[in-house]
């Protein structure tokens, strides 16, 4: 599997966990739980962000290759 397949595999898994994350703290009643799962939520935002982020600069050098 290339690089480039990995990534996006990646990027897929966290924005499942994100969507998973955000499911959680809108079933939960526990202020406390909402508030953690919403981090986490929020975590993966930057994780995508770098992934993507990292999955663009992979796609640009194999373009000069």
């Amino acid at each position: 599997m290339t690089v480039k397949k990995d990534l996006q595999k990646a990027v897929a898994a966290a924005e499942s966990a994100k969507g998973t994350y955000a499911a959680f703290a809108q079933s939960t009643e526990d202020k406390s739980a909402q508030q953690m799962f919403e981090q986490m939520s929020n975590d993966m935002d930057r994780h995508i962000s770098q992934l993507n982020s990292r999955l663009s600069s992979t796609a640009e050098n194999q373009m000069q290759d």
